[in-house]
């Protein structure tokens, strides 16, 4: 019988061993020690206090699409915020969104009322709250750029709204990715006004555009590696010859090469070894070395 301990009186629940892969883009990865998927910010706020009490470390889950975790799992408490999806619109053309929702949800349903600023993000797989931590961006947009504020619950349990200006935004990345704060919800500017049936149009275009150029038919979790500026990662990987080059079930995109795939039965290891033979390939050919864009969390010491 699988352990199980409630965390609040509504029912919010502590899952011990919990399978975490059929949660991540990639779909590999070992159980979390404890798994808790808060349907609330208070909720949320019991599974801080709970796993504090513990003397648990948390890691953050939203869509789990930028995320390498371990066969052997995640110890202390993993909580999803997949969840946490409440949308408010303002008269200004500001919409404050939960940290769960989906972006591509989101830039839908900004499109249905005719508002301009979210297109470039229907192709991108992750949550508000990943789009916050990990400033995601396509198509020389990104999340710093349209960010009014957003809420963080910190390590106390107490909740903060912070400006873009105390996130430290760079390319893919924020301060809060190396931090224990928890976003719980953002709030964007966009540009209303607009036909809404012109701004489905360009969402479906953005789509397609992005469906045509990029693998969606297997397991994967988006873009590897950081671009190097000038060039981009899949360039140099291309350049490299390691187009469909393999590690076991795990294998460099035909379509594009900053995407591994998932080809059927890949283990975690497998991924791992194949970033790093990307890196080694590119350094020694190139002088370079990429940076994984994905998180890369758990022991991977023996691979």
């Amino acid at each position: 019988m699988a352990i199980e301990k409630q965390l609040t009186s509504t029912g919010c629940i502590a899952k011990a061993q919990y399978p975490l892969a059929s949660l991540t883009t990639f779909k590999v990865g070992g159980p979390a020690e404890w798994f808790a998927a808060p349907r609330s910010v208070s909720e949320l706020q019991a599974c801080v206090q709970w796993a504090n009490a513990e003397g648990l470390p948390i890691t953050r889950l939203g869509a789990g699409s930028n995320l390498l975790i371990s066969d052997r799992g995640l110890p202390g408490l993993v909580i999803c915020t997949r969840y946490l999806r409440q949308t408010q619109f303002d008269e200004a053309g500001r919409v404050t969104v939960a940290a769960g929702m989906p972006m591509a949800t989101l830039a839908w349903k900004v499109a249905k009322r005719g508002w301009r600023g979210l297109v470039w993000t229907v192709g991108i797989p992750g949550t508000v709250g990943g789009a916050v931590v990990m400033n995601a961006g396509a198509h020389g947009s990104d999340t710093q750029e349209i960010l009014v504020s957003t809420q963080v619950l910190n390590p106390d349990g107490s909740l903060e709204t912070l400006v873009p200006e105390q996130l430290q935004f760079q390319y893919r990345t924020s301060v809060l990715q190396a931090d224990p704060r928890i976003v719980t919800q953002a709030t964007f500017q966009l540009q209303p006004g607009y036909e809404p049936k012109v701004v489905r149009a360009e969402t479906s275009a953005d789509l397609e555009q992005r469906r045509s150029t990029q693998p969606y038919h297997l397991p994967s979790c988006g873009s590897v590696f950081r671009n190097p500026q000038p060039k981009s990662a899949g360039w140099l990987i291309e350049q490299s010859g390691l187009k469909g080059f393999k590690v076991g079930q795990a294998q460099v995109a035909e379509r594009h090469a900053n995407f591994i795939l998932n080809c059927g039965g890949a283990t975690a290891s497998d991924i791992f070894k194949l970033i790093r033979h990307i890196q080694g390939i590119v350094d020694d050919k190139w002088s370079l070395q990429l940076r994984p864009e994905v998180q890369i969390l758990g022991d991977f010491q023996a691979v």
